[in-house]
């Protein structure tokens, strides 16, 4: 079975990303952090079986933490421009995007901010969808780590969802099953939100470009203690 993993993603700019790490990492430290997890993410999505890589992005790299290296990861995939008002908005029209480029495929839709996700695992989502018409991964913070869909053209549910909240990920699967459409849902995924998350999904990964950024902070080592 083809399909798309679409990763959702923006420019690891100082200031712009990954902002809530901020303190005790500066600005410059967490655009790195930022970096990493993209880097990662997108290898782990290159290396899915018989799938192909879609990132919707937004932002400009020439100011970006890694450009060069993030520049040339982004040379690998299929891209798209972030468009919408909101997250919900944004994502639903990321997945239209994979319908139209790719029709007749399912896609399998994550961000950047879980550097610890295995290919094996993405994998397990796509192949999910050929039996239901729709995959969830949920996260310990109450949102939402990857949303598939059988048809990603039908991803418009989701726009309505309130994102970013602690009941996220439950009323996005409750919109979902109003919809008609059948859920299966993938393993938890921790996605990095806040230093605390950083050092977790770190440990997680020891040896990847984001443990290693992580390491490189001072005051998440400050936290650890």
């Amino acid at each position: 079975m083809t399909g798309t993993v679409i990763v959702l993603a923006k420019a690891p700019v100082p200031g712009r990303a990954k902002t809530r790490l901020c303190p005790p990492a500066t600005p410059e430290e967490s655009a790195d952090v930022a970096a990493a997890s993209l880097l990662d993410t997108l290898d782990a999505a290159a290396a899915v079986p018989d799938t192909r890589t879609l990132v919707a992005f937004t932002g400009r790299l020439i100011d970006a933490a890694r450009a060069c290296e993030v520049e040339a990861a982004l040379g690998r995939t299929h891209r798209t421009l972030q468009r919408g008002e909101g997250l919900g908005p944004r994502i639903v029209a990321a997945l239209a995007d994979a319908a139209a480029r790719f029709p007749g495929d399912p896609g399998l839709l994550i961000g950047m901010d879980t550097p610890q996700v295995r290919p094996a695992l993405l994998a397990e989502g796509v192949a999910a969808l050929e039996h239901a018409d729709a995959v969830l991964g949920l996260a310990p913070d109450g949102g939402w780590w990857a949303l598939g869909l059988r048809d990603p053209a039908a991803a418009g549910p989701v726009a309505g969802v309130p994102m970013s909240r602690e009941d996220t990920g439950e009323n996005t699967l409750a919109a979902l099953r109003a919809a008609g459409l059948r859920v299966v849902l993938l393993p938890e995924l921790t996605d990095v939100d806040t230093a605390e998350d950083a050092l977790v999904v770190a440990a997680a990964v020891p040896g990847s470009r984001f443990a290693e950024a992580v390491d490189r902070v001072p005051g998440f080592q400050r936290v650890a203690r």
